[in-house]
């Protein structure tokens, strides 16, 4: 059943990315593009996306399992330190370049789309990266 689930969340969110535009790069970076072109539209994703996770997230504090049964494992770190910092910047510099960040890429590389597959290498590799370098000794 959790295989079924999980298929099934993987469909939706990659639906709702392809629906929404987030796998085009050329709409990320207009709407990364406040000094010029800009294309507000992905603002309203963003924003019903944060409202359904805070609800969901709400509800999720209640329980002490999910539907199928697991762990539920909500963040608790609130403070902003300059590791997170740090990653935020990386990973906006790594949005801004290529217009791809994580979901839509793993979703590109699925399509066999080579920006993905490219981008999706990179990201992997630098995850090993870090593993490898923050290793506990």
């Amino acid at each position: 059943m959790a295989a079924i689930s999980a298929l099934f969340s993987g469909l939706l969110f990659g639906f709702g990315l392809i629906i929404a535009g987030m796998s085009n790069p050329a709409k990320i970076l207009a709407f990364l593009d406040i000094t010029g072109q800009w294309d507000p539209s992905l603002l309203v994703t963003m924003a019903i996306a944060m409202l359904i996770s805070a609800v969901a997230f709400g509800i999720a504090k209640q329980r002490k399992s999910s539907l199928l049964h697991c762990d539920i494992q909500i963040p608790t770190k609130t403070v902003i330190d300059k590791k997170l910092v740090l990653g935020s910047l990386l990973f906006g510099i790594g949005w801004g370049l290529a217009g791809i960040c994580p979901g839509p890429a793993v979703l590109l590389t699925g399509a066999g789309q080579w920006q993905g597959i490219i981008f999706t290498f990179a990201m992997v590799l630098g995850m090993w990266i870090f593993q490898r370098v923050h290793q506990p000794k």
